[in-house]
């Protein structure tokens, strides 16, 4: 065991076992709620290209790239950490071209942390695809050609693409999915997780597992059951915002993050409107992410702390104020609404620019309050503070990810 945990650590932990330095990554929870049935908690997890504080939205760069963004406009946002797609970067450029570049930090200019997902929702999603034991088959969107992704090769891609947060490969079932589908979709998964944390070689990457279990209670709690033996540094919860809503999300967090370690961060997937942040972070969520609120900036429809707000309605042609009021983003201290609706009215990218930028940082600005929220101990009076202005179903509803 001579060499596998960093010097100075003073007990070799089951991590450091697995080939997951303990020196590069920390989770340390700093203040939790005591309200009563309310899991909320404020924290920090030290990553290899910095420390980010929880709970944290992180805005998505599936193809090493936040649409329409550049580096420094995302990073003006407050966004602590982004993420990227393991399925899309393995298609275009190829990970191998990623790896010679010096990784995706380099690749794309982006001084943050990165979480690569393993591909896993992008590759269940194809309408024609064959899973058996050993993994996935489907062919590429892009010239046709079969490809095998099992889960050494999921984690081999992330490893060259060299994220500093990878996800292990799991088998994402739809809503509604059959309970005997569910099951032996669920034992697949353990399979293969156990599978990626034999084929992980990297110490400088923290691989988080992933619950599932479709919303069957038993299969949830049996799913979290099994991966904590496993020891992952973290945790996500997958199979959500696959078209459950918003009210049956809830109950399948309640089944599963109390059988999660307290002192490993929690990450729930794919999920990132208002609604799903304030409800996760209730149930001890850390981690959140989500692409919808980049897709609905090309839509122009934009949060505010007053609700959402479509600006290509008419009643916004001849409004001079910004989109929000309390916004310190560069398109609020800017810009019009007016402004903004003639954009997209004249069908100008700059207005996809200025949207995004003004949604990833009302997102930003939401979990900070929600951080003080939880640092005061007042995190449900927050909450409903919150809704009493936002409201809660104006705009857009929750679609899947």
């Amino acid at each position: 065991m001579e060499g596998l945990w960093p010097r100075g650590c003073p007990l070799p932990c089951l991590s450091c076992t697995r080939r997951y330095n303990c020196s590069m990554f920390d989770f340390r929870i700093e203040s939790a709620s005591s309200e009563p049935g309310c899991q909320a908690r404020r924290g920090s997890l030290q990553t290899p290209h910095g420390t980010i504080e929880t709970p944290v939205f992180m805005p998505v760069g599936t193809r090493a790239a936040l649409r329409a963004l550049t580096p420094d406009q995302v990073l003006a946002t407050g966004a602590q950490i982004v993420l990227a797609n393991t399925y899309h970067l393995a298609l275009q450029p190829g990970s191998a071209i990623v790896a010679r570049l010096g990784g995706l930090h380099a690749f794309m200019a982006m001084p943050l942390p990165i979480l690569t997902d393993s591909g896993g929702f992008q590759v269940f999603s194809l309408p024609k695809k064959q899973i058996d034991e050993q993994g996935v088959t489907f062919k590429w969107k892009k010239g046709g050609e079969a490809f095998l992704l099992t889960p050494e090769r999921a984690v081999a891609i992330q490893e060259e693409l060299g994220a500093d947060i990878i996800m292990a490969f799991d088998e994402c079932v739809p809503y509604p999915c059959p309970r005997d589908y569910a099951e032996r979709a669920l034992a697949r998964t353990l399979r293969w997780e156990k599978r990626c944390l034999e084929a992980k070689t990297r110490d400088d990457q923290a691989l988080f597992g992933i619950v599932q279990g479709s919303t069957y209670e038993d299969l949830r709690q049996q799913s979290a059951r099994d991966l904590v033996p496993l020891d992952f540094p973290g945790y996500a919860i997958g199979g959500l915002s696959v078209g459950e809503g918003l009210e049956v999300m809830n109950r399948v967090l309640s089944w599963t993050t109390p059988e999660l370690p307290e002192h490993k961060p929690r990450y729930l997937m794919g999920v990132g409107l208002p609604e799903d942040l304030w409800c996760g972070v209730g149930h001890g969520v850390d981690m959140f992410d989500c692409v919808i609120p980049t897709r609905h900036a090309r839509g122009a429809v934009l949060y505010t702390f007053q609700g959402r707000i479509r600006v290509t309605n008419r009643r916004f042609k001849k409004d001079r104020l910004p989109p929000d009021t309390t916004c310190p983003c560069y398109t609020c201290q800017h810009f019009s609404r007016a402004y903004l609706h003639h954009l997209f009215t004249a069908e100008e990218v700059t207005g996809t620019a200025l949207a995004c930028i003004h949604n990833i940082t009302f997102l930003q600005e939401l979990m900070a309050r929600i951080r003080q929220a939880i640092s005061d101990d007042r995190f449900e009076a927050a909450k409903r503070e919150f809704f009493e202005v936002y409201g809660s179903s104006s705009g857009p509803q929750r679609k899947a990810k």
